[in-house]
């Protein structure tokens, strides 16, 4: 069912002991909402924690700070930032048909969750959470606002994508001035790279692909490449930007090798493209320039796989 923003906070004011849960491979936007409305619910004394599939990148607690959670048997499950249960990861099969709310702004979302409260127009989903902690009753302190900022910065690549609108900027704007730290926020996000993150770029780059009249770029992270260069997948989130900077690549892919053999891929696209379809066809979503699905398959396989649908799209 959908719902609306007061829906959404009654909904919240009337349950305890909720678990939220992020998509796998976590982005700013994901996280900053999930921590953001974890750290709300907190602040209204009810049992609260965040869990995700995947390991939390360092940067990510950098910019807003590690937080306490208590531990409790879940009566109330929220998704936030998640399109499709297949972007729960690893953790899918135990809660994917079971979750109680979904707070989101993909417009490709599958509505798999008994309730879903979902603003296409919004460039993040941490502009949306954000009404809901208004409608909370919560005021938003500094690690609020930290964690909000962070989600809208990282969604809109600092404020350069077509998706940031007018209501964007009032809400950045707002954040800081709540307290957002956005110079420290900005610099961590985009302006600071550790040293094995610089190692397995160089060799992902050095191992670019072009297929389609190059229009297609791909680039591709390996277990073997992980362990060369001493990083983790966690590191990699800025890889994805990097294929779209290529001139005339129309579709940028980063396919990421996971420890079992199996991948995921991150997808770029100009407006030529609907990433959102593009990985729709595999079991994904996400945005029309930016969208993620999961290949049962190795590399090699995900790579004739989406090079095909890539070439119907492109027709």
């Amino acid at each position: 069912m959908r719902i609306d923003i007061k829906q959404c906070a009654d909904m919240l004011m009337a349950q305890d002991n909720i678990l939220i849960i992020t998509h796998a491979h976590p982005d700013g936007d994901t996280l900053g909402s999930g921590f953001a409305l974890c750290r709300a619910l907190l602040k209204l004394g009810k049992k609260a924690r965040v869990i995700c599939a995947d390991e939390i990148p360092t940067k990510y607690l950098n910019a807003f700070g590690e937080l306490e959670m208590p531990e409790f048997k879940e009566d109330f499950i929220v998704t936030v930032d998640v399109a499709t249960t297949n972007l729960l990861g690893d953790i899918a099969e135990k809660y994917g048909n079971i979750i109680d709310l979904c707070i989101d702004h993909h417009n490709s979302n599958t509505l798999f969750a008994k309730n879903t409260l979902l603003d296409g127009d919004a460039a993040a989903a941490c502009e949306t959470i954000m009404e809901v902690i208004k409608a909370l009753g919560v005021s938003i302190d500094k690690a609020i606002a930290d964690c909000l900022f962070t989600g809208i910065s990282t969604d809109t690549g600092c404020f350069r994508y077509a998706s940031t609108t007018a209501a964007t900027f009032k809400a950045a704007a707002e954040l800081v001035e709540l307290g957002a730290d956005n110079g420290r926020i900005n610099r961590i996000m985009f302006e600071t790279k550790t040293k094995t993150y610089a190692a397995i770029e160089r060799l992902a780059l050095e191992g670019m692909q072009f297929f389609l009249d190059d229009r297609v770029c791909i680039i591709t992270v390996t277990q073997d490449m992980y362990k060369q260069t001493g990083s983790q997948e966690s590191e990699t989130e800025a890889l994805p930007s990097l294929t779209r900077q290529i001139e005339g690549v129309e579709v940028g892919l980063t396919i990421r090798e996971k420890p079992n053999g199996e991948c995921k891929c991150s997808i770029r696209t100009f407006e030529s493209v609907d990433a959102s379809e593009l990985a729709a066809a595999f079991g994904g979503g996400g945005h029309k320039q930016a969208s993620a699905c999961r290949f049962e398959c190795s590399v090699e396989d995900a790579k004739k796989l989406l090079v095909a649908k890539c070439e119907e799209l492109l027709k």
